[in-house]
C-alpha cells in the first residue's frame, strides 16, 4: 500500500509515551525488525498538535534513529514522517487503520508564537 508523506511544518509534536523495543510476537516477545535493514524498531508516543486540533499517535522509528536528550511532554521533530494505512483480518474481524513511521526522532524547540 502506498505511504504518504506527512508534512510536519505547521505541527507541534509533544512527546508522550517513551521509545520502547517495538514487540512484532506478544507470545513469544520477539522484537519487529526493519524488512530491509533488519534493524531493530522503536514505538513511541507523541500528540501531534495542528490547527487548534490534536492526536494522539504511535510512531515507529529504526532504533538507531532514537536521538539522546528526549524528555517527556517536549517537542520533538519526526523527520521523514510517513502515513500507512493498513488493514487486516484478525480472530474473523475485519481491522483498519493508519500506521506512522519516521526516520527518526530528535528533540525540538517550542514554536514561537506570532507577533512574539
Amino acid at each position: 500500500m502506498r505511504s504518504i508523506r506527512v508534512e510536519t511544518s505547521a505541527a507541534t509534536i509533544l512527546l508522550t509515551e517513551a521509545p520502547a523495543p517495538k514487540v512484532r510476537d506478544r507470545q513469544t516477545g520477539e522484537i519487529a525488525k526493519d524488512a530491509v535493514s533488519g534493524e531493530a524498531l522503536m514505538r513511541l508516543g507523541v500528540v501531534y498538535i495542528e490547527d487548534g486540533e490534536s492526536s494522539l499517535i504511535q510512531v515507529t522509528v529504526p532504533e538507531s534513529g532514537v536521538s539522546e536528550g528526549l524528555a517527556l511532554g517536549a517537542p520533538v521533530a519526526l523527520p521523514g514522517l510517513v502515513a500507512r494505512p493498513w488493514e487486516s483480518v484478525f480472530n474473523g474481524q475485519q481491522r483498519h487503520g493508519i500506521a506512522f513511521r519516521a526516520a527518526a526522532v530528535t528533540p525540538a524547540a517550542f514554536p514561537v508564537p506570532a507577533g512574539a
